[in-house]
């Protein structure tokens, strides 16, 4: 059975938040060590659900917080496994809503939702399928609060659009 190359491609894709460029409302900063929050650590591949480790993103005390990736161009988003931080105050992500489009209006908080994360414990990892969703960018975001958005792994699936598979 021939397989076209697109086919190909799309099924080795991978995680698609690692080739992307990650950016979040702003930057928790810890008076002791920093800038230990950059929105990249939550797309680099390091499952590591510590923050004091370096690898977890923390915005500030912001309304609405959130957190996106751009993919880089549109893609049909399968899933999406989010990585909750594990040494402290996993609550906070409770309430947030997986977001993915194609517009940056309201930073693309305006997006379609493919599922809100209504409990996740510290350091759990949870799989929310998006179905097949086209968009540039995914957010999360905790809408209508003040909060911190914390998040130490960010997973995205799916194939390009022009994807076709063989038949």
């Amino acid at each position: 059975m021939a397989h076209s190359p697109y086919y190909y491609l799309s099924s080795v894709v991978g995680n698609l938040a690692l080739h992307g460029r990650a950016t979040q409302s702003s930057t928790y900063y810890n008076y002791n060590i920093g800038y230990l929050a950059l929105a990249a650590n939550s797309n680099d591949g390091n499952l590591d659900s510590n923050y004091y480790h370096g690898s977890c993103s923390i915005t500030g005390n912001d309304e609405s917080p959130w957190w996106r990736v751009d993919l880089l161009q549109s893609y049909k988003i399968s899933q999406v496994v989010v990585t909750n931080r594990g040494d402290c105050c996993g609550e906070t992500i409770n309430g947030a809503l997986i977001l993915i489009g194609d517009s940056l209006v309201n930073n693309g908080n305006n997006n379609p939702s493919c599922a809100e994360i209504t409990y996740l414990g510290n350091g759990a990892t949870q799989v929310f399928k998006c179905n097949g969703m086209i968009g540039h960018f995914v957010n999360i975001v905790i809408p209508g609060k003040q909060t911190y958005l914390q998040l130490c792994e960010v997973q995205v699936y799916g194939e390009p659009v022009s994807a076709k598979k063989c038949p």
